[in-house]
C-alpha cells in the first residue's frame, strides 16, 4: 500500500509539473502574437470609427498590467486561475472569460467524452471480435469499415450525414438547440431539444475514433493471443471465452486504457472544424473565433488550459487504474502478486 500512495503522489507531482510547463508554453505564445491584447482592443475600437492615440494605447497597457515583467504577469495569471479560478476577461470582446466558458466548455467536453465512451463501447467488442473470429468474412468486412472510419475525415462525414437530413427530413440539424430553446434557461424540455441534436457531432467525433481504437484492439488481441502463456493455458485445458477474458482480452486493456487522454486529445483537436460545419455554438467554435477571426489570445488560451488541465487529469486517472486492474504494473507498485 505504501508503494501505492508512493506511485500515486508521484503521478500526482507529474501531472502538476506537466500541466505547469503546459501553462508556461501557452502563456508565452499568447504573448508572442504580434500585438499586445491593449493594441488589438484599440485597433478593434479604431475600426468601429473611434479615433485613438498612442497615449489611449499606453493607458491601456497600464490599465491591463502590461507594463509588467513577464514572470510578474505569468506568476499573476496562473494565481488567478489556481486560487480564484478566474480566467479574466476576453481581450476584444472585453467580457468575463468564465462566463462565456462556464457552460460551452462544458457542453463541450460532454460532446467530446460522450463521443470517446461511444467510440470504446463498438471497438473493444468489434475489436475482440475481428481478431477472434474463425469466419474470415467477417474479419475481412470489420477491418473494411474501420479502414473506411479512418480513411474518411470527420468533417465530410458530417456534411453527409446533413445532406441526408436534409434532403429526407428538411432539417439540417445544424446547432446544439433548435430556435425555441437556443437562448432558453435549462428546463427538460432544452435538456431533450439538445440531446436530439447532440448525437450528430457525438457519432461524427465518434466515427473517426472508433475506427483507430477497433484498429488497436484487433492488433492488441492478435498480438497477446499467440504469445506462449496464452499456448500454457490452452494446454492446461482453459478454452472459448474463459481463455480470451483471463488472457489475451484482460492484457490488452492497459494499452486501451493508457491512450483514454490522447484519444480525447484527438477528439477534441477535430472538434472546431466539426462546430464549424454544425453551426455549434461551444467551446470548439470559440477557439476558431478566437484563434482565426479575433486574434483573442486571451479567450484562445483560456480553452487550451482548460482542455489541457482535462487531459492530464484523465491521464492521471488511467495511470492509477493500469496499477490496479493490470497485475504486472500492479506487483511492482503495490508489492502483491
Amino acid at each position: 500500500m505504501i508503494n501505492f500512495i508512493q506511485f500515486t503522489m508521484t503521478r500526482a507531482v507529474m501531472a502538476v509539473f506537466t500541466l505547469f510547463i503546459v501553462s508556461l508554453i501557452v502563456f508565452t505564445l499568447m504573448e508572442l502574437v504580434p500585438g499586445t491584447c491593449a493594441e488589438r482592443y484599440l485597433a478593434f475600437k479604431n475600426t468601429q470609427g473611434s479615433g485613438i492615440t498612442v497615449e489611449d494605447i499606453e493607458a491601456e497597457k497600464r490599465r491591463l498590467g502590461l507594463d509588467r515583467p513577464f514572470p510578474v504577469r505569468f506568476g499573476s495569471w496562473i494565481k488567478n486561475i489556481v486560487v480564484d479560478g478566474d480566467f479574466g476577461d476576453s481581450c476584444i470582446l472585453r467580457v468575463s472569460i468564465n462566463e462565456l466558458l462556464k457552460e460551452r466548455f462544458f457542453i463541450s467536453l460532454a460532446i467530446c467524452i460522450t463521443a470517446l465512451i461511444f467510440s470504446y463501447l463498438i471497438a473493444i467488442p468489434v475489436g475482440i471480435i475481428s481478431a477472434t473470429t474463425k469466419f474470415s468474412s467477417i474479419d475481412t468486412i470489420l477491418k473494411f469499415i474501420s479502414y473506411l472510419g479512418i480513411a474518411l475525415p470527420n468533417f465530410l462525414v458530417a456534411l453527409c450525414i446533413m445532406l441526408f437530413m436534409t434532403v429526407y427530413y428538411g432539417d439540417t440539424m445544424t446547432g446544439l438547440f433548435s430556435e425555441k430553446y437556443q437562448n432558453a434557461p435549462w428546463s427538460v424540455d432544452r435538456v431533450k431539444d439538445f440531446l436530439s441534436r447532440a448525437w450528430l457531432p457525438i457519432f461524427v467525433l465518434g466515427w473517426n475514433a472508433t475506427a483507430f481504437a477497433l484498429q488497436t484492439v484487433r492488433a492488441l488481441i492478435l498480438d497477446e493471443h499467440g504469445k506462449l502463456y496464452v499456448m500454457a493455458a490452452r494446454a492446461r485445458g482453459i478454452s472459448g471465452m474463459s481463455l480470451l477474458w483471463r488472457y489475451p482480452a484482460k492484457h490488452s486493456l492497459g494499452p486501451v486504457i493508457n491512450s483514454l487522454g490522447f484519444d480525447l486529445n484527438r477528439i477534441f483537436s477535430a472538434l472546431p472544424v466539426v462546430a464549424l460545419i454544425l453551426v455549434l455554438t461551444e467551446a470548439g467554435a470559440l477557439l476558431i473565433e478566437a484563434l482565426a477571426r479575433s486574434n483573442d489570445q486571451q479567450l484562445a488560451g483560456a480553452i487550451i488550459f482548460l482542455l489541457t488541465a482535462t487531459i492530464v487529469f484523465v491521464n492521471f486517472i488511467t495511470d492509477i487504474m493500469l496499477a490496479i486492474i493490470d497485475p504486472r504494473i500492479r506487483k511492482g507498485v503495490m508489492g502483491g502478486d
